[in-house]
C-alpha cells in the first residue's frame, strides 16, 4: 500500500486529502472517507482505510475546510452544507485520478459524516455503495436527547456567535466535547472519554468550534434524502447511542430500497476501537468488496 497526499479545491479552498492506494489490483475501486463533528482525517480513519487497502480497495480520506491540514477561516467552523460541498469536491477530485477506477466509487462516513454520505449519495450520480456508521440523521432529535437547560444555553451561545459574526469579530467558541457537568457541543456521559480515545497522540487539534452550529443543527436532516438514494447502503447502528436516536437511523434505512442495517448493543464511540472495531470493519469491508466488485 502507498499513502499519497492528494489535495483538492472546494469552492476555492484547498482541502487536504490522503489516497491509500493498494498494490493490487491496477485501477482499484475507491472509498471516499471523512469524519464526524469537529474531527480530522487522522482520528482513526487510517485504521479503516488501511484495512480497506489491504484487501484491494483504494481509500481517499480528507479534512473538511477549516480543519486539520485544510485551509479556510475561521478555523474549526462546522457548517454541514459547506461540508457537503467538500464531499462533492472530493468526488470530482477522485474521478480525475488516473490510478483508480472512477466507475466504482463508494462513500464512507461516520457520525456527522454518516449523515453527509446520505445527502451526497442523493445528490451525486454514479455512486456504487455507501457505508453510514453511527450516523447523525435528524437534527430535530436533539430536542429529545438534550435537556431544556442545555438547549437554552445552546441558543444563547449560538446567538452570541452570530452577533459576533455580523459585527466582524472573532467567533465565540464553545468546546466540542465536555463532561456532563460542563457545557459543550457533546457532553453526554461517554462523549469525553469516547472522543478522546480516537484523537492520536501528539495531535494539534483544539477542542473548540464557533457556536453558530448550535443554531444550524436542527435544520440539518439527512434522513429526508433517504428515498432519493439508489445505491446499496450499509448502516452501522449503535443501540445505546447517547448522541443519536438509533430509531431515527433505522427509520432512515427502512426508507431506502437497498439498505441493510446492523444494530449493535453499543455506544456511539465504541465502534472505533478494540474488538468491536474488528467486527465492524470486517462487516464494512465485506459489504464494500461485494458492492464494488473486489474478490
Amino acid at each position: 500500500m502507498k499513502k499519497i497526499e492528494s489535495d483538492f479545491f472546494s469552492k476555492g479552498i484547498r482541502c487536504a486529502g490522503t489516497l491509500y492506494l493498494p498494490d493490487k489490483p491496477d485501477k482499484p475501486p475507491v472509498v471516499i472517507m471523512a469524519h464526524g463533528l469537529g474531527a480530522e482525517q487522522t482520528f482513526r480513519i487510517p485504521a479503516f482505510a488501511e484495512r480497506f487497502a489491504a484487501h484491494g480497495l483504494a481509500a481517499f480520506a480528507f479534512d473538511y475546510r477549516y480543519y486539520g491540514k485544510s485551509d479556510g477561516e475561521p478555523r474549526h467552523l462546522i457548517n454541514p452544507w459547506r461540508q457537503i460541498h467538500d464531499w462533492l469536491g472530493a468526488i470530482d477530485h477522485v474521478r480525475s485520478l488516473e490510478v483508480i477506477d472512477k466507475t466504482r466509487i463508494g462513500l464512507w462516513g461516520s457520525s456527522f459524516a454518516g449523515g453527509h454520505v446520505l445527502v451526497v449519495a442523493a445528490k451525486s450520480k454514479g455512486i456504487s455503495a455507501l457505508v453510514s456508521q453511527v450516523p447523525f440523521v435528524n437534527g430535530w432529535s436533539i430536542f429529545r436527547i438534550f435537556s431544556p437547560i442545555y438547549l437554552f444555553k445552546a441558543t444563547l451561545h449560538g446567538i452570541r456567535d452570530v452577533f459576533r459574526m455580523i459585527t466582524f469579530r472573532k467567533p465565540h467558541m464553545i468546546p466540542i466535547i465536555g463532561k456532563p457537568d460542563t457545557f459543550a457541543f457533546m457532553n453526554t456521559h461517554d462523549s469525553w472519554d469516547g472522543y478522546s480515545a480516537i484523537i492520536p497522540k501528539g495531535s494539534a487539534w483544539k477542542n473548540e468550534c464557533p457556536a453558530r452550529i448550535l443554531l444550524m443543527i436542527t435544520n440539518y436532516r439527512p434522513m429526508s434524502y433517504a428515498r432519493k438514494i439508489k445505491c446499496p447502503a450499509l448502516f452501522i447502528v449503535a443501540e445505546k447511542d447517547s448522541l443519536v436516536d438509533w430509531k431515527d437511523v433505522q427509520k432512515t434505512a427502512d426508507r431506502m430500497n437497498r439498505a441493510t442495517s446492523q444494530v449493535l448493543p453499543v455506544g456511539h464511540f465504541d465502534v472505533y476501537v478494540g474488538d468491536l472495531f474488528e467486527n465492524v470493519v470486517d462487516q464494512e469491508l465485506n459489504f464494500l468488496c461485494k458492492e464494488l466488485g473486489v474478490k
